[in-house]
């Protein structure tokens, strides 16, 4: 995904009524936009949501800091922006088409044009039949599907949405909202990207990849909390769930660290996907959990002595007795390795048995392969893209290392029996047609 927007170091402060002092409402704001992705601002009152938006929309000037727009600098208003806004400011006089055409008037078009590309912008937002109609014929919700007309039919690189449905009822609301995300998921969306300013957790969760929480007085970022889930969002999901309330306590607590939420997926506190795994095969765990079995029982072993007795390098050494001590299989104490219960049961168990261990020990300690398996068990048909894991896993790691986790996961997730591979198609599935393994 290549940046779109950069915002770097962004601040704004505004003169106090008495022209003596200055108010600041952002200060050393970063922020990024990248192709094919829909961000969120996410903040209280105060935290500077609306007034980032318009700087990056090159609306307002700000105090300070650099924003670049397809890697131009934005001095003015941004072209590769359209707005759609909390009010609907149409223009009275004139209709339904001619409201959308606005922008395309700008552009030099000629009258022919305008009018193909506005009918079809307002055939995208469900408005075919209301073309000549003036806006004091239309309901609230009609209002706002002209104003995402409007925006759409010039074909913005990105699209910015300054809590566009704050003003509709809850019902009207909702349908505009999924509308939206379904266009979005179904790739005819007519921007590369959408940036969201909004109040409403669930709003986030539900249309956005990423969530930037914002901190006010002065607006700063406070963190981003990555919604790992495929799409569309699944709202009955245990993850989902979990992303909202994790993102409810981070706004009812200012000076909560943020992050993203472990969303009922067992491992660690923190993204389960933060997590790396040691680039390790399950049967070389294995293998050294049976030596260390052999050689002391229920006793310790110095890794020193393991570590010349296999003539292992180092390096690989030590990855090794990281997996183990990761999945709960061995303890480290003052250079000597000793086996858990769990790691001398699965050191001496048969291979059936064995992997049974290995399942509950991965699914209680190995978060990215905990949340890999908890997105297929959510997924209609139980099968994703690998693609998809690792544009998440890359949200973590460079590229490289991006795919090493990858690859780890799905060994360790294949030994385990808690999701099969296809290799010829990429993809990821549960197996027996959905049913994991108990």
């Amino acid at each position: 995904m290549n940046d779109l927007i950069v915002a770097t170091k962004l601040s704004k402060s505004f003169p106090t009524p008495d022209g003596k002092d200055k108010f600041n409402v952002l200060e050393d704001v970063d922020l990024t936009v990248a192709s094919g992705e829909v961000v969120a601002l996410l903040g209280r009152s105060g935290s500077g949501k609306s007034t980032l938006l318009r700087i990056m929309a090159g609306l307002i000037p700000a105090s300070g800091g650099t924003v670049t727009s397809d890697g131009k600098p934005v001095n003015g208003p941004n072209p590769d922006v359209a707005m759609v806004f909390q009010s609907f400011a149409l223009l009275p006089w004139l209709t339904v088409s001619e409201n959308v055409e606005l922008g395309l008037e700008t552009l030099g078009l000629k009258r022919a044009e305008r009018s193909k590309r506005a009918l079809g912008a307002i055939n995208l937002v469900g408005l075919d039949g209301f073309e000549g109609a003036y806006p004091k014929e239309l309901s609230g919700g009609m209002k706002q599907r002209v104003g995402f007309a409007r925006a759409l039919v010039v074909e913005p690189q990105v699209l910015f949405m300054d809590e566009p449905f704050s003003a509709l009822d809850v019902l009207t609301a909702e349908n505009l909202r999924g509308e939206i995300d379904d266009l979005w998921n179904a790739g005819t969306f007519p921007a590369k990207s959408i940036l969201i300013v909004t109040h409403n957790i669930e709003e986030a969760v539900f249309l956005a990849d990423r969530v930037i929480v914002l901190g006010a007085n002065p607006g700063r970022v406070r963190g981003i909390v990555v919604i790992d889930l495929p799409r569309p969002h699944n709202r009955s999901g245990d993850r989902y769930k979990a992303l909202v309330e994790h993102l409810y306590a981070i706004m009812t607590n200012p000076a909560m660290k943020v992050g993203t939420a472990s969303g009922g997926v067992p491992g660690r506190n923190g993204a389960p996907y933060s997590h790396p795994l040691p680039h390790v095969r399950a049967g070389t765990i294995s293998g050294l959990l049976e030596f260390i079995l052999e050689k002391c029982g229920d006793g310790g072993l110095e890794a020193a002595r393991i570590a010349e007795s296999l003539a292992l390098p180092v390096d690989d050494f030590f990855s090794i007795l990281d997996a183990a001590v990761l999945l709960g299989f061995a303890t480290v104490h003052a250079g000597v390795v000793a086996l858990t219960p769990e790691g001398r049961a699965f050191a001496d168990a048969a291979i059936g048995p064995s992997k049974g261990i290995f399942r509950e020990q991965v699914r209680k300690h190995a978060p990215i392969v905990a949340a890999m398996t908890a997105t297929l068990t959510e997924k209609e048909d139980h099968s994703m893209r690998s693609e998809f894991f690792l544009d998440v896993l890359e949200e973590y790691y460079p590229e490289a290392e991006a795919k090493l986790q990858l690859a780890t996961a799905i060994e360790w997730g294949r030994y385990a029996e808690l999701f099969e591979f296809d290799a010829v198609r990429e993809r990821l599935l549960l197996p027996e047609r959905g049913a994991a393994p108990a």
